[in-house]
This record gives structure tokens, C-alpha cells and sequence, in this order.
């Protein structure tokens, strides 16, 4: 049966067709086309190291991302209410198995930050990112509806709660992917430059007592910084991998150097790229993830209506989405210490690549169009209705 995606066409799907940020849409769909060669190409030398038959990441990352586009377009056909209350839920869920994970996590490569349940891995973290940021523009919107609910220390005392749960596993690549995210909200929500002076030095000083405490961070920040003192071998070899494929790339599964790089399919991903593909397409790729940040947050106030608690929480939710491509792509080129973080859409991962989707899928439901009906008055003073309408 044929749907008519026009504006007569008042079913969910096309009300849903006329309403969604289509090219931002396209744009993520793009991304999702582009990280199936890549994994395809990045994953048959690591399946093989790890014993696996050549195309088990292929097949994997496949069905991970089928499901991650249902639930991204599934929950972008949800309203804001809905997705308020799916956030709550997740989040309230998500917090529970953090308090847990010390306790019945899985422990992989000195971390605590993978549980398993009926027999299949998930970190509970990924998840509890888009939540997170939901519930904080919930938290934060109070405000301009009451002036005297208490949002900034309400908001700053679930992000400590959430900081240092992170921290425990550790993983401090998460922690300060939720900083960021929460700096973006608060300043949307109206902070004042004292908050923003306390926020820096906040920072700072916890980058000190990290780098000062816990030895793995000092030495991935002095690798950073002398690459002669330590082990550098994923980001020599992705630079190397850049190196060999140039402007235009040795060819698709003609790369070489990405065989010698552990995490070709996952935190290095963007090697990959640069290595078959060329540095034009990896400047391709950065503009597909700034177009959908950049156009998601000129959209904030121009098609929310002055609703602070979409434009709080599309803020964090594009903040997430914005520095994880930013962090792995740093890392891969070495702009950045090495982090375990994976490129959104590109990198295989489950619970990720779930996470994103429904991630991305709440901020399309919350930067949607106004759908309503238009009317008329007739002849008679009685009111006719002419056609849906999209504001």
C-alpha cells in the first residue's frame, strides 16, 4: 500500500514524514551507510586476531544497526511529554545498575563498566547518557516555569552523583563527555559568569587531581605530550595509516597499516577511513557530524517556540553527539591523549550504536515542527476545518 508523504496525509507516519528534520535525518542516515564499509573494511584483521570468522564484527554491526534505526525513528515519532517521561524512566533505571556495577559488573582491562544480562553484555553508562540529558533539561525548564524550584542545585547534585559513579569504574572519558554536556545546559539555562568561573576552576582542578592520583591517566597524558616516553603504538600506527592513504585513499580493502591497529573497528575507525578513503572523505565525514550539530542547534530557537525544556535538552543531547566524534577523531589524528570513546554511527559497538540512536532519535522528536490543524470561519460563524498543517 502506498503512503502519501504530503501534507493531506494525516497518519502517524506522515505526520511524522512532515514534521522530523529530514535533512539531519539523511545526514545520520549517511553516516550509518558510511560506518557499514568501514567496519566492513576495519574488522576482518581483528576478527582474526581474536579467532573469530572474518565477518562476525561485519554481521554484528549490521543487526546492531538495524535495531539502532527502529528505536532512532521510533522515538522520534514520540512527543515531548513522551520523551520526558521515557527519559525519567531510563535514567531512574540506568542509575540503579550504576550503584550496581562495582558489585556485579564485568571487569574488562582494569574497568568496571560492562554488566551482563541474560547473557549479553551492555555498559549501562552509554545508555544512561541520553537520559541524562533529558532529565537535566526537564530539571533545568522547571525553573522558568517556577521561579523558586530549586534547578541549579538540584542539576549540580545529580551530575556529582553521576560524576563520581563514573569515575569508580573508571572511565573518565564518559565523565568528561557528561561535564561538557552539563556545561552546555547550564549555560542554555542561564547561568550567570560566576557559575562559569567556578565551573573552570572545578575543572581544572579535577583534571590536576586525576592526572596526579590515578597513574594510567598521567601516562596517557605524558604520552600525549613526549610521545618518546611511553607506548604509542594504535596512534603511531593511525598515523601512519593516514599517511599511507593520502588525499584519495589506497582503495577500499586495500589498506595495510589498519591490520596492525587493535582497535581498527571500534576507537580507531576514523584510520580506517583515512587510510582506504583519503583525507577528502574524512573531511566529508567531519562535515556530516558538524551539519547535524550545527543545523540541530540553530533549530533550537527558531522551531521550539520558546520551549526551554526542548532547547536545554536537544542542547545536551547535540553536546554528547558533537564531542564523542570529536574526542575519537582527536585521538585518531593526535590532537587528543588516547581515550576508549567510539565514533558515532561509524564504530561497531552495541550498546553505543543503541544508545545513539535513541539518543538522536529524541532530539528529532524534539526539534520536530508544530503539526496542527488549520481553520476557518464560515459563512455561518461555525468553524470548518480545511487541511493539516504543518507551523
Amino acid at each position: 500500500m502506498k503512503i502519501s508523504m504530503d501534507r493531506r496525509n494525516s497518519s502517524a507516519i506522515g505526520r511524522w514524514w512532515m514534521t522530523v528534520d529530514r535533512p539531519a535525518f539523511f545526514a545520520m542516515m549517511a553516516l550509518i551507510s558510511v560506518g557499514i564499509f568501514l567496519v566492513a573494511a576495519g574488522s576482518p584483521p581483528v576478527a582474526r586476531r581474536l579467532g573469530y570468522g572474518d565477518f562476525y564484527f561485519v554481521k554484528w554491526h549490521q543487526i546492531y544497526l538495524a535495531m539502532s534505526v527502529l528505536v532512532m525513528i521510533a522515538f522520534s515519532m514520540l512527543d515531548n511529554q513522551q520523551v520526558r517521561r521515557l527519559a525519567v524512566i531510563g535514567f531512574a533505571v540506568m542509575l540503579v545498575l550504576l550503584f550496581l556495577l562495582p558489585f556485579i559488573g564485568v571487569e574488562n582491562k582494569g574497568s568496571i563498566r560492562w554488566m551482563r544480562f541474560l547473557g549479553v553484555g551492555f555498559q549501562p553508562s552509554e545508555f544512561m547518557k541520553p537520559c541524562f540529558a533529558v532529565v537535566l533539561g526537564w530539571v533545568f525548564a522547571a525553573r522558568f516555569e517556577a521561579s523558586h524550584f530549586p534547578s541549579y542545585r538540584l542539576a549540580l547534585g545529580l551530575y556529582v552523583v553521576i560524576a563520581m559513579l563514573l569515575i569508580i569504574q573508571p572511565d573518565f572519558g564518559m565523565t568528561m563527555t557528561v561535564t561538557a554536556m552539563f556545561g552546555v545546559q547550564f549555560f542554555l539555562a542561564g547561568l550567570s559568569f560566576l557559575w562559569v568561573i567556578g565551573m573552570a576552576i572545578v575543572a581544572v582542578i579535577g583534571i590536576w587531581a586525576a592526572y596526579s592520583i590515578l597513574p594510567h591517566v598521567a601516562e596517557r597524558i605524558n604520552n600525549f605530550l613526549d610521545p618518546a616516553s611511553g607506548d604509542n603504538y594504535q596512534v603511531e600506527k593511525s598515523l601512519a595509516a593516514f599517511k599511507q592513504g593520502g588525499w584519495l585513499g589506497r582503495g577500499p580493502g586495500e589498506g595495510v597499516v589498519k591490520q596492525f591497529i587493535p582497535d581498527a573497528h571500534t576507537d580507531f575507525i576514523f584510520s580506517v577511513a583515512g587510510e582506504e578513503f583519503g583525507m577528502i572523505a574524512c573531511m566529508l565525514i567531519v562535515l556530516l557530524f558538524a551539519y547535524i550539530v550545527v543545523r540541530g542547534f540553530l533549530r533550537l530557537g527558531r522551531d521550539n517556540d520558546n520551549d526551554m525544556f526542548a532547547t536545554i535538552a536537544v542542547g545536551g543531547l547535540l553536546t554528547q553527539f558533537g564531542v564523542q566524534a570529536i574526542v575519537n577523531m582527536g585521538v585518531a589524528v593526535n590532537l587528543l591523549p588516547a581515550k576508549g570513546m567510539t565514533l558515532p554511527f561509524l564504530s561497531y559497538g552495541g550498546s553505543s550504536l543503541l544508545a545513539m540512536g535513541g539518543g538522536m532519535g529524541m532530539m528529532l522528536a524534539l526539534t520536530k515542527k508544530k503539526y496542527g490543524k488549520k481553520t476557518e470561519t464560515g459563512v455561518k460563524g461555525k468553524k470548518v476545518r480545511v487541511r493539516a498543517t504543518v507551523k
